[in-house]
């Protein structure tokens, strides 16, 4: 039976607690009754046995509804409170303890493992925790990752191998690893940087697992297809060697097409003999020539091992790496008399940065779903992957200069896939994953991070600022529903209800703003010291989407404050 066919008027409720404060709040309210006017000798009991509250009163005829009370520990001493407003009634009721303590948390996790509860209810109350997600994923025999929204199956072959993706905030923790690194510890900070800049490798049937993202290798999905213009990623065939890939090309700056720089790979192997003779290439005269900036007309296969050829990111790159003679990038005159010296080696000590892990050690290539200010390069493009059945949105993977494939990983956003079938259902790992949660997640850390509560979203792309939010409250619990009749044929037990954790926001959208409300955002963002984000579009009218909708759990009276509008995303 629909809600309208239960409650014919449509009332509402919404139930408020907030962290550390014992207290419960019943917002009651209905657009077509005035209640301060209307709602005549107002009378509010408690019905502990049925964890009910019931409301009556005389508007023309004798009124009464039912609102089921959530799962928490009232005190049964303490007076209820009510007051009926213009545009509700609200109702305040005494808790023995917050809803967030601990006792009371152990006692919910008691309840439910003891009904058999695992229900949506309950995963909303859990935390989105990585290490539980890796750890699960790990001891799967196999996981296929599958379309959320049409159910197809993503994955060619069962996934086994699950890491972590390493923090793109690797600096903070380690910044003395990354200096100079010709006069940096003998070399030790240049190797740890190497090491890790190493573990940035999507290799199929491998998985790197984030916050808020699996990321695959492009080999491991059915139907993969790069669009048009990546797949007319072209290279010189003279200078891929094959299997042992002994140089690697890259541009030592984005605004030359013939400025070239020379890294080497894998130092701890010999070279083999039978590409001496093609190393011998590099002394011919006509060097410059040869190892021109124009690209052979030939169209490359999508095979990772190609050089990938990322002019505009290597020039961010050379400004951060030293390319002093002996560090890690040389120029390719100290390359050729290096070889001239002793060709049978490498041209280097040190394992070569791709430009890639380069990208990846300068934060461009981390979390996509919610980009930082200091992690937004102008020269990485992200692409959407979307479903090959269905066409939603799945996830993203970068692109530099020219629509080249950056790496080969593609990142699937948790709240768009499912690690089994039935989606959403009680196998399914990331089924307490949603948009909401995972961008209440990210804006908490991003403002607990920069100590600021003020974040404009903008487009990933343009630029363009889409939304205003301020952070209010990231402790607050919340649940809603529409009350039902206490008369009549609609008598029934009402089913349990759970508050969850809610983060209270003020925000605005800006998808329509003209120019100058445009500058207007500017300006209230640099006074007030705001934070900036980078999102999908698709996902930033997505979140929006989210909030006005959670806007209409509140009254009119409640739900707008300085301009902005107030609504509650869950977290």
């Amino acid at each position: 039976m629909s809600s309208a066919e239960e409650n014919p008027r449509k009332w509402r409720f919404t139930w408020e607690a907030q962290s550390q404060i014992p207290i419960l709040r019943l917002f009651l309210f209905d657009s077509h009754t005035k209640p301060s006017i209307q709602c005549q000798n107002l009378k509010v009991d408690l019905n502990l046995s049925q964890s009910l509250l019931q409301l009556s009163w005389f508007d023309d005829r004798h009124v009464s509804l039912r609102v089921p009370i959530p799962r928490v520990l009232l005190d049964p001493e303490s007076p209820l409170s009510f007051t009926a407003f213009d545009d509700h009634i609200q109702v305040k009721l005494v808790l023995l303890l917050p809803v967030d303590h601990p006792i009371v948390s152990s006692f919910d996790s008691v309840l439910n493992f003891s009904q058999g509860l695992e229900n949506a209810s309950f995963d909303a109350s859990k935390p989105l925790e990585m290490d539980s997600d890796l750890k699960m994923l790990s001891s799967s025999e196999g996981v296929h990752f599958h379309c959320r929204s049409c159910s197809f199956k993503l994955t060619k072959t069962p996934l086994r191998d699950f890491v972590e993706m390493p923090s793109v905030n690797w600096r903070e923790a380690a910044d003395n690893w990354f200096g100079n690194c010709c006069c940096s510890f003998g070399g030790v900070s240049e190797k740890l940087v190497n090491g890790y800049a190493n573990s940035y490798t999507y290799a199929k049937g491998m998985c790197h697992l984030s916050s808020t993202t699996v990321t695959l290798c492009k080999d491991d999905l059915m139907e993969w297809k790069f669009p048009d213009q990546v797949g007319r990623q072209r290279y010189d065939p003279e200078l891929d060697f094959n299997g042992d890939n002994v140089f690697t090309e890259a541009s030592l700056d984005s605004r030359s097409n013939c400025g070239r720089v020379i890294t080497c790979d894998e130092p701890s192997e010999e070279m083999p003999a039978s590409d001496e003779s093609k190393l011998m290439h590099f002394k011919d005269e006509n060097f410059a020539a040869k190892f021109s900036c124009e690209v052979t007309e030939e169209e490359t296969n999508d095979d990772a091992s190609f050089p990938l050829l990322l002019e505009s990111v290597d020039s961010d790159l050379s400004k951060d790496v030293a390319s002093a003679p002996g560090c890690c990038v040389h120029v390719e005159s100290n390359v050729i008399n290096h070889v001239d010296e002793d060709w049978k080696h490498r041209v280097s000590e040190t394992t070569e940065i791709k430009a890639n892990q380069k990208s990846f050690l300068n934060g461009f290539l981390g979390n996509i779903f919610m980009v930082r200010s200091f992690n937004y390069s102008v020269d990485v493009e992200w692409i959407e992957y979307v479903c090959p059945q269905c066409s939603s949105l799945l996830g993203a993977y970068p692109c530099g200069n020219g629509y080249a494939p950056v790496d080969f990983g593609v990142r699937l956003f948790k709240c768009y896939v499912s690690t089994c079938l039935p989606v959403s259902g009680s196998g399914d790992l990331f089924r307490k994953y949603t948009l909401a949660r995972m961008f209440a997640s990210q804006l908490l850390e991003s403002a607990e991070d920069e100590s600021t509560y003020r974040t404009v979203v903008r487009d990933v792309k343009t630029k363009t600022p889409l939304l205003q939010i301020v952070l209010l409250n990231p402790n607050s619990w919340s649940c809603t529903g529409f009350c039902v009749a206490a008369e009549g044929a609609n008598t029934g037990p009402i089913s349990k209800m759970d508050l969850y954790p809610v983060m209270k926001v003020l925000f605005s959208d800006c998808s329509k703003n003209t120019d100058f409300h445009s500058r207007m955002i500017k300006d209230w963002e640099t006074k007030n010291l705001a934070d900036e984000v980078f999102m999908l579009t698709r996902q930033i009218k997505e979140v929006i989407e989210s909030l006005v909708s959670g806007k209409d759990l509140l009254p009119l009276s409640c739900s707008c404050l300085q301009g902005l509008s107030l609504s509650s995303i869950q977290r």
